[in-house]
């Protein structure tokens, strides 16, 4: 049990720490990050969607933009889309799981808004169906993955993939990065310090 500590640990800090060191993924991230606030500054939103621990994980980052994060400051137009429970099972049920988050991208989507689909795979197929539909829309889309990108690299305006092809360590680093645009977002649209 102490190894496995051990090397969890030590795993994650030696993915964090190449993750650092690669200018190209460091470029993108704060690409995306400014593509959110520019979408917010026009007033746009944020839509996020992943399965499993990536729903939890858009989930998560949604919350802090719709809540907040650092800053006591008027919410942001943000959403997981697996949220509405009846609507994820009534699609499942009545047409099939991989349209469920297309149908709710088409709902709600605008040009100029931003979609971010998280898989570590990069192959989650409700996830690529929605990620196509938004850009159909005319919405940025963003892809959380894991190394390679899987098919979501095909429709990603902005990729960010994870290299590795661990699940667990992947999802560790994708919440880190989360955070970061968060943060970001955060202090560029309400910090008093920038005017």
């Amino acid at each position: 049990m102490e190894n496995i500590f051990e090397s969890s640990f030590a795993e994650s800090i030696a993915l964090k720490q190449k993750v650092l060191g690669t200018e190209k993924l460091k470029s993108t991230v704060l690409a995306v990050a400014n593509e959110i606030v520019s979408a917010y500054k026009k007033g746009n939103k944020t839509r996020f969607c992943g399965n499993g621990g990536s729903a939890a994980d858009a989930q998560h980052i949604s919350a802090e933009l719709s809540g907040k994060f650092y800053f006591d400051r008027p919410p942001l137009d943000s959403e997981a889309l697996h949220v509405n429970g009846s609507f994820v099972t009534a699609v499942a049920n009545d047409y099939s799981f991989d349209v469920v988050y297309e149908r709710m991208i088409q709902a709600q989507g605008e040009e100029g808004d931003v979609f971010v689909g998280i898989s570590t795979s990069g192959n989650s197929e409700n996830v690529l169906m929605a990620m196509k539909k938004a850009r159909e829309i005319g919405m940025k889309t963003v892809a959380f993955t894991g190394e390679g990108g899987g098919k979501m690299r095909d429709y990603a305006d902005f990729l960010i993939a994870v290299p590795s092809g661990d699940t667990p360590r992947i999802q560790e680093v994708h919440i880190l990065i989360g955070h970061v645009i968060c943060q970001i977002v955060e202090k560029e649209l309400f910090d008093p310090s920038n005017s």
